[in-house]
C-alpha cells in the first residue's frame, strides 16, 4: 500500500465513479484526533454571487467512498449533492 502526505492532496480533482462527473477538488480534510486517522476529504461548496452571499454546503466525502488516489485525480463511489433549486435574485438576498 503507498503513502502520501496531506499536502499532495490539496486541488486534487475528485472524480464520481458512477457518473464520471468532477465533484470539485480537494479543499480540506478531517482527522480523527483520537485514532489519527484521516476520516473525511471536503469539497467547499460553491461562492455565491462571488462570495458576497456566502457558499453552498461543503461535501464531505467519507473515507470509506474513496476507491483510488492518482497522481492528479481521487475515485470516489458516491452521488454528487443535488443542486440547491434557483430562487430568484431578490429572494436569495432576503432569504425568500
Amino acid at each position: 500500500m503507498g503513502s502520501c502526505r496531506v499536502g499532495e492532496l490539496w486541488k486534487k480533482d475528485v472524480i464520481c465513479v458512477s457518473t464520471g462527473a468532477c465533484l470539485g477538488h480537494v479543499d480540506d480534510v478531517v482527522v480523527d484526533l483520537c485514532s489519527a486517522r484521516l476520516i473525511a476529504i471536503v469539497i467547499y461548496g460553491r461562492a455565491r454571487l462571488f462570495g458576497l452571499l456566502g457558499r453552498e454546503e461543503d461535501f464531505v466525502i467519507p473515507w470509506e467512498k474513496i476507491q483510488l488516489i492518482g497522481e492528479d485525480t481521487i475515485l470516489v463511489n458516491c452521488c454528487p449533492p443535488a443542486p440547491e433549486p434557483k430562487k430568484g435574485f431578490f429572494a436569495s438576498l432576503f432569504g425568500g
